[in-house]
């Protein structure tokens, strides 16, 4: 499709295998990099710590982010990401288990693109990664190049 990336922030690795192996399936070759807590995501999108080397790496393309993340949680993250400069247009689709009402109200209040609940059959799953993917990167345009 084109060289952007996603940023998928998951620390379930039966969820992170899904993702990717969902992706695949629908033949997308865009790298996929995969942090596994809240601080790993900060520090990626922000070239901090141990991805300091890599402060001019272009943004990915979107964000799939779970909620329930250790160190930093997922509203942390996407206030954070909202809050700087560089990261406050990022799309941002929350992708989590969370069948809470008031985690989607707080996502879309926090400025989430999008909020998805994972499915729990795997064609399901599969079938909804594969339309995220699809839809941020080769149908939605980014506001700056």
């Amino acid at each position: 499709m084109n060289h952007r990336s996603i940023l998928l922030v998951e620390d379930n690795p039966q969820d992170e295998m899904l993702t990717l192996r969902a992706l695949r399936k629908v033949n997308l070759s865009n790298q996929v990099v995969v942090v596994r807590d809240g601080q790993q995501a900060l520090d990626y999108l922000g070239g901090e710590g141990e991805f300091a080397d890599q402060r001019a790496m272009p943004l990915p393309a979107v964000v799939l982010l779970d909620l329930n993340l250790p160190r930093v949680g997922g509203l942390q993250v996407l206030q954070r990401l909202r809050s700087m400069t560089r990261t406050r247009l990022l799309p941002v689709v929350i992708l989590t288990s969370s069948d809470e009402d008031r985690d989607r109200l707080r996502s879309y209040e926090n400025g989430a693109n999008s909020f998805v609940r994972k499915p729990l059959d795997f064609g399901e799953f599969a079938e909804t990664v594969a339309r995220l993917g699809v839809y941020w990167l080769a149908t939605n345009e980014p506001p700056l190049p």
